[in-house]
């Protein structure tokens, strides 16, 4: 509907300019096509009249009330009125609303969906976890954030591939390394020798006797063996890091996020990747040598200080691969390159986005686009839980997930803006009360199946026809309320999809639960008077769906029964 008044305001805006009330050479101005917060303002409203009185230097109510008399005819549109110094206010048509309702059930799982990102393909990256213990509860975040993400663009549309990229070169993997033959050798974290910077969790142990018994790990289709030689550092890490993929693989399959794409940092190496993207970063003046290293000229776009590319006894530094494995991403056709990360990465943002820049291969400006998310708090009974024996350090999203359940934890972590500092309340998460959002939500959609199953042990019929046929009564303030909820559904993907916040879709459908909640709690579905039940069934049933939509989204169950 947003969409359609934006047409017809626009519309109107050209009729004015063409008879010469707007300036011809008048810009239109951003105008806003918005829903008032007092019902009684109308279903929707603009401030077009407003923006376009200086260029038309005329009063806004004068220009107000001339876009209203060239506003083209509009079945959907009831009635028009001016209000304040010059708010344009609509009311929508009874028919406009029921035809909501009638494409929500006609669509089914499509209702909400859009081509708008047709043909296009992106790329989102997440998790990207270095495979050198179980997951967090902050990789947890960033999964489903990077999953959701997906899941709208897709609903927009898209061509979308999912993308974990393992850091599996580099010192920590040799911590992993060390650590592990340290427990093969006998020795344990409060042991003499122990290596300073290993890590210390359960889990370590476990590695080492699965390498000891010399058991095979096949994770992403190849097979690694166990050498069973406490001495053989190599075959060790590339036994552990093949350990603990599976079981991040594991984790990750038990949260219901999965990856088209598992790009190996080590790749980038052994495949030339990297020694490439320097020579084209060196071939384009862009670097220079300066105390035995090789450095590139950052501030040329945009970042506070030039970066050493290749330190002085020849290692790379971090972000030189980063580089190298973004430039894969546009060779591989992502027109969006979307990586979730956390916020402590952001200082290494501007760097890999001026050697990308650096490279003179027409990759835009802003490409690609990162979402940065905060830490997460995890509270039970009002104290902090912060360890686990497992992992040794910190919290398992495994741990999580058994004790809450995937749903519980995809919805909590999904629920706010990325970059906002969240709390997770065990708690609340595994109460079913009204005041878990998870479970509210679920329970509206559940009760709306319960009413079909009671309509059918009482032998009552229902006609989905009639019901859409009947008049909706928009006198009644449940009813509009839930009827214009449910026109927000489309509108809210869209904007999803395109700021790459999915957490919307987990905001409108509490709101939209909590409506139906006031609307049932008002209203009797299985009445005698076949009218009024096939006409308030049809209303639960689009609201059903468009639960169903929107907990899919989000890849959170819509229950038939709690």
């Amino acid at each position: 509907m947003k969409s359609t008044l934006r047409a017809l305001v626009a519309q109107a805006v050209e009729t004015l300019r063409a008879a010469g009330t707007v300036p011809a050479d008048a810009t239109t101005p951003d105008f806003v096509i918005e829903r008032p917060k007092n019902r009684a303002q109308g279903d929707f409203s603009t401030n077009v009249a407003m923006l376009l009185a200086r260029s038309a230097k005329s009063n806004p109510r004068a220009i107000a009330q001339a876009l209203v008399d060239a506003l083209p005819n509009n079945a959907a549109i009831a009635s028009i009125e001016i209000a304040g110094p010059g708010f344009i206010n609509f009311r929508i048509a009874e028919s406009a609303w029921r035809e909501t309702l009638r494409k929500a059930l006609a669509q089914g799982e499509r209702f909400g969906r859009n081509d708008s990102g047709r043909s296009h393909r992106a790329g989102v990256e997440y998790v990207s976890a270095n495979p050198t213990g179980p997951l967090h509860v902050g990789h947890g975040r960033a999964a489903v954030i990077g999953d959701c993400i997906a899941r709208v663009l897709e609903a927009n549309g898209w061509d979308v591939a999912r993308e974990f990229y393992y850091n599996d070169a580099g010192a920590q993997i040799n911590n992993l390394a060390i650590s592990v033959q340290a427990r093969a050798q006998g020795r344990g974290p409060d042991d003499a020798g122990w290596p300073e910077d290993g890590y210390r969790g359960d889990y370590i142990k476990d590695v080492a006797a699965a390498y000891l018994r010399g058991d095979s790990v096949e994770v992403d289709g190849h097979t690694v063996v166990a050498a069973k030689d406490a001495g053989d550092l190599d075959a060790i890490r590339a036994f552990a890091v093949a350990w603990l993929r599976r079981e991040q693989n594991a984790d990750l399959a038990a949260y219901g996020v999965s990856f088209d794409v598992y790009f190996l940092e080590s790749s980038l190496y052994t495949d030339g990747k990297v020694e490439e993207t320097v020579r084209e970063l060196i071939a384009h003046g862009h670097t220079y040598k300066e105390g035995g290293a090789l450095w590139l000229r950052t501030t040329a776009f945009g970042d506070d200080k030039d970066r050493v590319m290749r330190k002085s006894d020849g290692s790379y530094t971090y972000f030189v691969p980063d580089v190298a494995y973004h430039l894969s991403k546009w060779q591989r056709g992502y027109e969006r390159a979307i990586t979730e990360l956390g916020a402590d990465h952001h200082g290494s943002l501007a760097r890999v986005k001026a050697g990308l820049q650096a490279l003179d291969c027409g990759i835009p400006q802003g490409w690609p686009e990162y979402v940065l998310h905060q830490m997460v708090t995890v509270m039970r009974g009002g104290e902090e839980v912060k360890l686990s024996k497992r992992a040794g350090s910190y919290l398992t999203l495994r741990d999580l997930i058994d004790e809450v359940g995937a749903d519980a934890v995809r919805w909590f972590l999904i629920a706010r803006k990325p970059d906002s500092q969240l709390t997770f309340d065990i708690d609340l998460a595994r109460s079913q009360s009204m005041d878990n959002p998870v479970y509210y939500v679920q329970v509206s959609h559940a009760r709306m199946c319960g009413l079909m199953r009671q309509l059918r042990e009482r032998g009552m019929s229902f006609d989905l026809d009639d019901g859409l046929s009947r008049p909706l009564d928009l006198d009644d303030a449940t009813t509009h309320e839930l009827v214009a909820l449910l026109s927000r559904y489309a509108e809210v993907v869209e904007t999803a999809g395109r700021d790459l916040e999915p957490h919307q879709i987990a905001v409108y459908l509490l709101e939209l639960a909590q409506g139906f909640q006031s609307y049932y709690n008002e209203h009797q579905f299985l009445v005698d008077d076949a009218a009024v039940r096939n006409a308030r069934l049809a209303l639960a049933s689009a609201t059903r769906q468009v639960i169903s939509n929107g907990l899919g989204l989000l890849g959170v169950s819509a229950p038939e029964v709690m």
